[in-house]
């Protein structure tokens, strides 16, 4: 009898367990379109949707003055929960290939209502972010075609971003294929501008005319032990992490790929390992060529802290000529990378409301797909509008909370993938002890990687974010006194879940009552080869 087990998993696939695995959660069985994707274009999808470029910009500045020349190492160890993750996510894919990934995962380990609160974690975070991104694409097309009066102009930047996330919302609409299409040739393009930038900076940086601000690369670098504190660490890495979210974005389009059980989670790890070297490149040139200084071009300067890449590639490039070009084309690279990062921000929602609707979780009108693109319709449209309220919304009541909450959506990342960690690990308890690789790669590893984002979560919770001095916004609250508004904005987010959830219970609780899914551990001995 041929072999019937999945990979790692020890559980039977949905092929061979129909029983235990629910209509909707065969790929296919949603009505998307299957096999449109390669391992190539779901590593695109899951480099893109994590910006480089705009993380990067908006990212190492804030390192670099939080923990000193010790940025790259920083950054290097915020890798490692990611990676952790991603292993999870690969483990969980192959014995269930589901869009919902977390929403079905969790509910398969932990029960329905926890599954439900991991997918409206997925939904809070990219709808968050997608008001971020919206107002980095408006801001910096006006830079690119040199109206920086309008970039600065909150009316002007608002419309841009409504405008954007409508063509974005668009593009998803019309189809998975032109989605990784266009991902592929701007993904290119930003790392080709990120490369160039990286090893010019080098070059001036070890030439015979450095700047007066540069520094030779040394060991100290890499020593995570250097930096002045403990709690300097912490935040450094707490700033690090989430600038590689997004590489779960290869596994939300899994029931679109080609082997929908190996490629997404294949493309995940190799997503975040090449994250590594893209952000570990960068970060070590930039800091060899303009230093660590608060003043001039020095990466820690207050002024440009939050856009180091405009300053860097204007004195890298230069400002005549071809360096003109290319400065203009570094800051096109952000513009792309805000692009191609709110395209893949709309397809995982999409595909998380969609399996939510299958599975009877959320209103079933989200789970209707396009009878000719064969794209989820709805999900799509509704995962657009949401933005534009959040976005306009925000944006028209206070600038500051929109700042704030957009710095608070890392609690949001930090629960679910945490979340999808722990379902890992609980979810495959039987089968680890079958071999070391299921011991380490389905239980020990993201374990570990759920324990880091847990920490993580509560200190940035709690502490980091709660504190008054933190953020522009500050909340009274009766037992907690004055709190940091990023604090109470990001946990009141998750806790209207909860609400969200007695609500969806109430008014269509078959999900909660009979789920359609399997709640208990995976079954079966795994081969001793896998």
């Amino acid at each position: 009898m041929a072999d019937t087990t999945s990979p790692l998993s020890g559980a039977p696939t949905p092929q061979a367990r129909p029983e235990a695995v629910a209509k909707g959660s065969l790929p296919g069985s949603k009505g998307l379109r299957t096999g449109a994707l390669g391992l190539v274009s779901s590593v695109a999808m899951g480099l893109a949707s994590t910006a480089p470029a705009y993380s990067l910009a908006a990212t190492l500045g804030l390192v670099v003055a939080g923990v000193g020349v010790q940025a790259p190492i920083v950054i290097v160890l915020a890798f490692v929960p990611m990676l952790l993750i991603a292993y999870a996510y690969k483990s969980l894919n192959a014995a269930d290939p589901d869009c919902g990934t977390t929403f079905v995962w969790a509910a398969r380990a932990f029960g329905p209502r926890i599954g439900w609160l991991g997918g409206w974690g997925i939904i809070v975070a990219d709808i968050i972010v997608m008001a971020n991104l919206a107002q980095i694409a408006g801001s910096y097309g006006f830079q690119f075609v040199g109206r920086d009066d309008l970039a600065e102009n909150p009316l002007w930047t608002t419309i841009a971003g409504v405008l954007w996330i409508g063509l974005m919302t668009a593009i998803c609409y019309v189809g998975i294929e032109v989605s990784a299409a266009l991902q592929r040739w701007l993904l290119c393009a930003e790392v080709i501008l990120l490369l160039l930038l990286s090893v010019k900076a080098l070059l001036h940086a070890y030439g015979p005319n450095p700047p007066s601000a540069s520094l030779h690369i040394s060991a100290s670098w890499f020593n995570p032990f250097a930096v002045s504190s403990a709690s300097a660490f912490t935040n450094g890495i707490l700033l690090a992490i989430f600038i590689y979210w997004g590489w779960d974005t290869a596994v939300s389009v899994n029931e679109e790929t080609k082997d929908a059980d190996k490629t997404p989670g294949r493309a995940a790890v190799i997503s975040t390992v090449l994250l590594l070297a893209i952000y570990a490149l960068v970060a070590t040139s930039a800091q060899a060529y303009a230093g660590n200084g608060t003043t001039g071009i020095g990466l820690a300067n207050p002024h440009h802290s939050g856009d180091v890449l405009s300053s860097l590639g204007n004195a890298v490039f230069g400002s005549h000529g071809a360096g003109a070009v290319l400065s203009k084309l570094l800051i096109l690279s952000v513009l792309t990378s805000a692009a191609a990062s709110t395209q893949t921000t709309i397809l995982p929602t999409a595909r998380t409301t969609l399996s939510m609707a299958v599975h009877r979780a959320i209103p079933q009108q989200f789970g209707r797909i396009h009878p000719r693109f064969l794209t989820p319709a709805w999900s799509t449209v509704g995962m657009g509008i949401a933005s534009v309220c959040f976005y306009v919304g925000l944006t028209s009541v206070s600038e500051n909370v929109l700042t704030d909450s957009i710095a608070s959506v890392g609690l949001s990342i930090a629960f679910y993938y945490g979340l999808t960690g722990f379902a890992c690990a609980w979810y495959f308890r039987r089968t680890l002890l079958h071999s070391a690789r299921n011991f380490w790669l389905a239980g020990i590893l993201p374990a570990v990687g759920g324990v880091i984002l847990l920490f993580l979560f509560c200190y940035a919770a709690f502490y980091v974010y709660a504190d008054p001095e933190y953020g522009t916004t500050v909340i009274n609250l009766p037992l907690l006194g004055t709190t940091g508004g990023v604090s109470i904005i990001g946990v009141g987010a998750l806790l209207m879940g909860c609400a969200l959830m007695a609500v969806q219970k109430r008014v269509q609780g078959t999900w909660f009552h009979h789920p359609d899914v399997s709640v208990g551990p995976a079954l079966g001995t795994p081969p001793a080869s896998q």
